[in-house]
């Protein structure tokens, strides 16, 4: 067979060309693949790539602001950014970094505490990496290191702004005081809608308490960021870009430091609270709890042995007693029930109860007594306030009912947190039968009715709370909700917002010439020939109002007399006192409390004397006593 029958060119050119064909299609559809993918990286998703590379090259690093400072009514600075100096180490330029700790503990003081940080820190961070070693550096010892820098090569000083508080431990109830940003803050900051985690980046503090937390969001300000460029290593070359931080909004109050001074001072040692606001306003003049601290000690974090002395000490310093103290009213919730007497129409000014020394329920044995063992005899609502008549009191409870004691008190913030402008406030505690019953599952009891229209029993009010109602009574019944801060400035704006109350209410009575009944007997107390706290007014040269208190801590058994003699102290009834000034056109009102202080003529009234002088004369207190409740 020849070789022309084995062989077909047309049919093999043909098989030829239908194989370059295919194969040009394959080659055709990888290339579009190829572009394709190469068009998805660089063009969509170009900026997600481009991020990915930068991060290799450029760093975004935070810059946080300046917080912003605190101020009392007249400028006195209070909260302060002061600069600090902290010891920092980069592990890479130590040759040996433990002969070197050995060599700087003999020159400066480091804890095992700052060692043992550090080697943590040392452990989870890169070694050309900045590590703080010592925070909080004494002038003294930055100039000791900085004559011996030279011998630590590696080593390095580096300031950065720390909150201080150039008062100390004056206001830090009000103040408050920032902190290292814990855990359990980032977690809150998760949940919360008013501060934003990634707003923190680069911050160090918190506001802990009081103001400082209060007010985070605004004193704390804007994070700025600043993109530099980095080499192989992550070493920082050059700045690339850079936004600034906002500061922090300053915040100016209402409160007088000099007042609040004064009033610390004038406590002295007693577990005690003071709250001074300006009725027409209710700017909160002064807000005292005593004993306190010194708020610098928490900025740095506190070491255990300061915190546990703190929080185990029987004083409870760390407590803020003006607006978490729940104590009895006692007799200064007096005039508000004979208010709720008129208004119900229970009682008229001139109507008269016979008080022998001791009330008792109709068809029981029980009695329950008055402070003044031999009794008052015949009480108006006039002398029954200026005397503190406890009988008075108690059979106009009865008649009113708690029903109705407990919705007119309300009325005046008893039993409600006021709103003021820090946090941690408690409501006290103003009962009715729906609350028992709630929270105990019993019926309410008549004899419940008597001592709470003494301000007894279940009935709990705040000094702050008494203040406020203090206040409010002056004003005739405009209740204005309390304020620390006056006004918070923004200074990149230039501009000065003040900071206006929400929670204002009237109280309306049915007759305008009842609150001039309840003032009477007020006015009686400290300028009426009975009045409980006469002598604290003896000499002064404005007319007040005031209604003394005793609380009662340890319950006397019937029959028994109560001698503060064989009492412990921390058994010693509780003392109060609530007064305005001056009588015409109130300026200031006070409610003072003093725990286990015993009569409030004795010891509260001559301090809210003194409080109303300074504010009103600036002059030294009267030193006065008074054995009478």
């Amino acid at each position: 067979m020849s070789s022309t029958q084995i062989k077909n060119p047309a049919r093999e050119g043909k098989i030829f060309n239908n194989r370059v064909i295919i194969a040009w299609v394959i080659m055709l559809v990888f290339l579009l693949v190829i572009v394709a993918r190469l068009f998805f990286l660089q063009v969509i998703n170009y900026e997600a790539y481009k991020t990915e590379s930068d991060k290799n090259s450029i760093a975004i690093l935070p810059i946080p602001p300046t917080r912003g400072l605190i101020f009392d009514r007249n400028g006195v600075l209070i909260a302060d950014n002061r600069v600090s100096f902290s010891l920092e180490v980069i592990p890479e330029q130590v040759e040996n970094l433990d002969l070197m700790l050995q060599k700087l503990r003999k020159i400066i003081s480091i804890e095992e505490s700052d060692l043992a940080s550090f080697k943590v820190q040392l452990k989870q961070s890169r070694s050309f990496e900045s590590i703080p070693l010592r925070d909080r550096l004494t002038e003294d010892e930055v100039a000791r290191f900085s004559v011996q820098k030279h011998r630590f090569q590696g080593m390095e000083l580096k300031s950065h702004l720390s909150r201080y508080y150039p008062l100390g431990a004056t206001g830090v109830h009000a103040i408050g005081y920032v902190g290292r940003i814990s855990e359990k803050d980032l977690k809150f900051m998760d949940q919360s809608n008013e501060l934003d985690k990634s707003n923190y980046k680069g911050s160090k503090y918190i506001g802990k308490a009081g103001l400082e937390a209060y007010y985070e969001s605004q004193l704390h300000g804007q994070t700025g960021i600043k993109k530099v460029e980095k080499n192989v290593r992550g070493k920082h070359v050059r700045v690339l870009d850079r936004t600034d931080s906002v500061p922090g909004k300053n915040l100016y109050l209402n409160i007088d430091m000099d007042l609040q001074k004064y009033i610390e001072d004038l406590l002295g040692e007693e577990r005690a609270a003071v709250v001074a606001i300006e009725p027409e306003s209710g700017n909160v003049l002064a807000l005292v709890s005593m004993p306190n601290y010194d708020p610098n000690l928490f900025v740095n974090g506190i070491d255990h042995k300061s915190y546990n002395s703190l929080n185990n000490s029987p004083d409870r310093p760390l407590i803020n007693r003006a607006i978490r103290g729940q104590y009895p009213p006692g007799s200064t919730v007096k005039p508000f029930v004979a208010l709720a007497g008129l208004e119900y129409g229970v009682r008229t000014p001139h109507q008269r109860t016979w008080c022998p020394g001791f009330f008792r329920l109709k068809g029981k044995r029980h009695r329950y007594r008055d402070w003044k063992r031999g009794g008052h005899g015949s009480m108006d609502l006039h002398s029954a306030i200026e005397q503190s008549c406890d009988v008075y009191f108690y059979e106009l409870a009865y008649e009113l009912g708690i029903d109705r004691l407990h919705s007119f008190m309300t009325r005046f913030g008893f039993g409600k947190k006021t709103g003021i402008d820090i946090p941690g406030e408690k409501g006290g505690l103003m009962p009715s039968k729906e609350w028992k019953q709630r929270r105990y599952g019993v019926v309410w009891y008549p004899g419940e009715t008597l001592i709470t229209g003494i301000g007894q029993g279940f009935m709990l009010a705040t000094p702050l709370q008494m203040a406020v109602a203090t206040a409010t009574l002056s004003n005739r019944g405009q209740l204005k909700q309390p304020r620390i801060v006056f006004a918070i400035d923004d200074a990149i704006r230039n501009e000065m917002v003040t900071v206006t109350p929400t929670q204002n209410n009237t109280i309306i009575l049915k007759h305008e010439n009842y609150w001039e009944h309840a003032i009477g007997g007020m006015k009686a107390v400290v300028h009426g020939q009975r009045g409980t706290a006469r002598r604290v007014a003896k000499n002064s040269p404005y007319r007040f109002a005031g209604k003394t208190g005793t609380a009662q801590v340890k319950s006397i058994k019937q029959g028994e007399r109560y001698n503060v003699h064989n009492l412990e102290k921390k058994y010693h009834d509780h003392a109060w006192f609530i007064a305005f000034a001056p009588l015409e056109r109130a300026r200031i009102a006070v409610s003072v409390i003093v725990e286990n202080g015993g009569g409030g003529s004795k010891t509260a009234a001559p301090i809210a004397k003194a409080v109303l002088d300074y504010y009103l004369l600036k002059r030294s207190p009267l030193v006065l006593a008074n054995n009478e409740n």
